[in-house]
């Protein structure tokens, strides 16, 4: 389980870089809307394997929730959100995915944290 946490930030990384890759013309890794959310990424991945795991698991987990509701809420039709490009079957698909690859994240760091609050909780009550 330890090592899922790491994993599927790194998945999802690539579902939003597919994503962006699909829908934003002329994308690399070095492209804006990629890079920053991939230094961020490799930040808490980085942060998660040291003694600071507890933190970075809980922003891990922000930062994968931040990512779903991106891809949710970046395909509703809200005036304040330019529609590029089109809103097209394609372009939810691709949403979808980033969404999706989102869950793993969200799941196995709820999982983790839920799993060591219980063993901090059990040896503080036996003190």
């Amino acid at each position: 389980m330890a090592l899922l946490v790491p994993a599927f930030a790194i998945l999802g990384w690539v579902g939003l870089f597919i994503h962006n890759l699909a829908d934003l013309p002329g994308q690399t890794i070095m492209s804006t809307e990629s890079l920053i959310p991939l230094l961020i990424t490799g930040a808490l991945v980085v942060l998660w394997s040291t003694p600071l795991r507890w933190g970075a698991t809980w922003a891990l987990l922000a930062w994968g929730l931040l990512n779903l509701v991106g891809a949710i809420v970046t395909v509703l039709p809200l005036s304040i959100l330019p529609f590029y490009p089109d809103q097209s079957f394609t372009h939810y698909a691709f949403h979808v995915v980033y969404g999706l690859t989102q869950l793993p994240l969200i799941i196995t760091s709820a999982i983790w944290l839920r799993r060591r609050g219980t063993r901090k909780g059990a040896r503080e009550s036996t003190r």
